[in-house]
């Protein structure tokens, strides 16, 4: 009868309506008691717990499902699957993945201990033991040049009884380089992997209770909404946003490093997300999306950037990468195995218009690894490249076009007509768009923003060499002469930050000697944004910003044939 209550409860968990809740809590109250056979059977629960979680029929299923999860690590099952469960993110189980510096830190950190290194096949004893005075103070020197043991014997001599050997090499990589970059590249060449044991009882987190707390509870009454969205009308949606403080904030972003970590992944934009900018969207019906901006020293250059947790009834569901500037957007949609195939199609279509009301955006660009290419095999198995051809992304490749069509006739001809993987590899190589307006050039992924980056760095070569340092400062204070800026070294630090940053970009623009006194003063704003609490408020007036959009697709497109000789950046202070 398990296996058959269980098949039961798969079946029966994204069916709702009139009895649908009755039905479930008594299949769930059968498996609580139960003990299932396989490790493959007690996942298969496991996700569909999760499934109810953020789908609960009313409140009975919501507090046995949760009950259950809460209990999971507890379960005989669990405990007999252990071993086999490793890697799941069910509470219980093992966790092993080769950290990013940055998390590593954060969970060594966190939970002090925890994380231990798998010194068994490691490879890489060579380069380990070459940094190992680097980790010790100088009076250990004889020891290290004249003993000759393993390099993990070492290590966890040198971390001492008090320590763990992850624990030790994790801190003191934090305490080498002179830049953050630099103590991150020292930590990852050592290729560690680590484990990481998901006790419950110790705050770590799982995939059996991860929720955001306090959010308000939809039941789901009605059938799933699987129809494909009409994405005018969504970007015509206005969703309520809601501010959050810096506290919980910080609580949705550790919410969501965690839900990386649960499924061996690593995101920049969660890893140092700014708890300052996080706000929860409103979709209705239980979906919210939290939105996170990045601390503003890692920010790019020229677009914006924001992650989302795709929540449901508080519940993370997936997550989405997007970034904006002038109307356009890139846009990273995930959504996690546990609710594939439920309302994805509408879950994106919220996704774009909240990243209309975020950047103001019109248009939208996939990237080919959202696609299926660049070696996303998941992506090409799912069919990812026709989930949005069918909802008029495009790609703007004549081959792609030509291709795609004759997959559409051929399908038209045989309904049974599948792309093979070669197709969809071949269909994916491109960008694909869509637009809610007239087609144009300077968007995301058309636009040639690398090209920018290559005309910064030629001035810098040019004027300066090797003393980069000499030509931040040199550039900061031309760019305040030219903009009539005073005293910018009394801003916030991360106002400075990014002035020193942008100045080579300010000195570079074409035509910028003849801007009128306002259209500089607003060139100021828009960096003293770049360093600000919300970086969506910078790209929103850098849109807004005629002039300086005209000039950085002018620079980007390499076309400085108009600009005169007086309208060059001065090159005073060439070296």
């Amino acid at each position: 009868m398990t296996a058959s209550d269980l098949a039961q409860l798969e079946r029966a968990k994204a069916v709702f309506g009139p009895g649908s809740g009755v039905a479930k809590l008594d299949l769930l109250r059968r498996l609580a008691r139960s003990t299932l056979p396989t490790a493959k059977a007690v996942l298969r629960l496991h996700e569909a717990l999760c499934f109810l979680r953020a789908h609960p029929d009313d409140e009975s299923v919501l507090a046995q499902v949760e009950t259950m999860l809460a209990d999971f690590a507890l379960r005989r099952d669990l405990r007999r699957h252990r071993r086999a469960l490793a890697d799941s993110g069910i509470a219980g189980t093992t966790l092993r993945y080769s950290f990013f510096a940055n998390t590593a830190r954060w969970l060594s950190r966190r939970f002090p201990g925890a994380l231990r290194v798998v010194w068994r096949g490691y490879t890489n004893d060579a380069l380990l033991s070459q940094r190992l005075p680097l980790f010790a103070s100088w009076p250990e020197t004889p020891g290290l040049d004249e003993v000759d043991l393993p390099a993990n014997e070492w290590v966890r001599r040198l971390a001492g009884p008090g320590t763990s050997d992850a624990d030790f090499l994790v801190e003191r990589c934090a305490r080498l380089g002179a830049t953050e970059q630099e103590r991150e590249t020292f930590f990852e060449e050592l290729e560690l992997d680590f484990e990481l044991d998901l006790v419950p009882a110790g705050g770590l987190p799982t995939r059996s209770t991860a929720h955001l707390p306090g959010r308000p509870v939809h039941f789901q009454s009605a059938p799933l909404r699987r129809e494909r969205p009409d994405l005018r009308a969504e970007l015509r949606r206005r969703h309520r946003e809601i501010q959050v403080d810096e506290s919980t904030g910080a609580s949705i972003v550790t919410l969501a490093r965690e839900a990386m970590v649960l499924r061996h992944r690593d995101l920049d934009a969660f890893a140092y997300g700014d708890p300052r900018d996080v706000r929860l969207f409103d979709c209705g019906d239980g979906l919210e999306f939290a939105v996170i901006g990045m601390k503003p020293e890692r920010r790019l250059l020229l677009e914006a950037v924001h992650a989302y947790v795709t929540l449901k009834n508080g519940v993370p569901i997936g997550y989405v990468l997007t970034s904006g500037l002038f109307g356009s957007s890139e846009v990273a949609y995930n959504v996690f195995d546990t609710w594939r195939g439920g309302e994805a199609g509408l879950v994106y279509g919220r996704v774009l218009g909240v990243t209309k009301q975020l950047y103001g955006s019109d248009t939208f660009t996939i990237y080919p690894y959202q696609l299926g290419g660049e070696g996303n095999t998941e992506g090409l198995k799912s069919g990812s490249w026709w989930f949005y051809q069918k909802l008029g992304f495009r790609a703007r490749d004549p081959g792609v076009l030509a291709l795609m069509e004759r997959e559409l006739a051929a399908m038209a001809k045989g309904k049974g007509h599948r792309s093979s993987i070669a197709t969809l590899k071949a269909l994916a190589e491109h960008n694909v768009y869509w637009s809610a307006g007239r087609a144009r050039d300077d968007v995301i992924g058309v636009f040639p923003l690398a090209n920018i980056g290559l005309a910064i760095t030629d001035l810098l070569a040019k004027r300066f060499g090797a003393d980069r340092e000499r030509g931040e400062d040199v550039c900061a204070d031309e760019a305040a002469d030219l903009c009539a800026v005073r005293g910018f070294r009394k801003w916030d630090e991360n106002e400075q930050l990014w002035w020193r940053r942008w100045s080579p970009l300010i000195l570079l623009l074409p035509g910028i000697t003849s801007w009128t006194a306002a259209q500089r003063c607003a060139l100021v704003d828009v960096v003293r944004k770049k360093g600000g609490r919300r970086e969506s408020d910078y790209v929103r007036l850098l849109d807004a910003h005629r002039p300086l959009r005209r000039a950085l697709r002018q620079l980007a497109i390499g076309d400085q044939r108009r600009i005169s000789k007086s309208e060059r950046p001065s090159t005073s202070g060439i070296s």
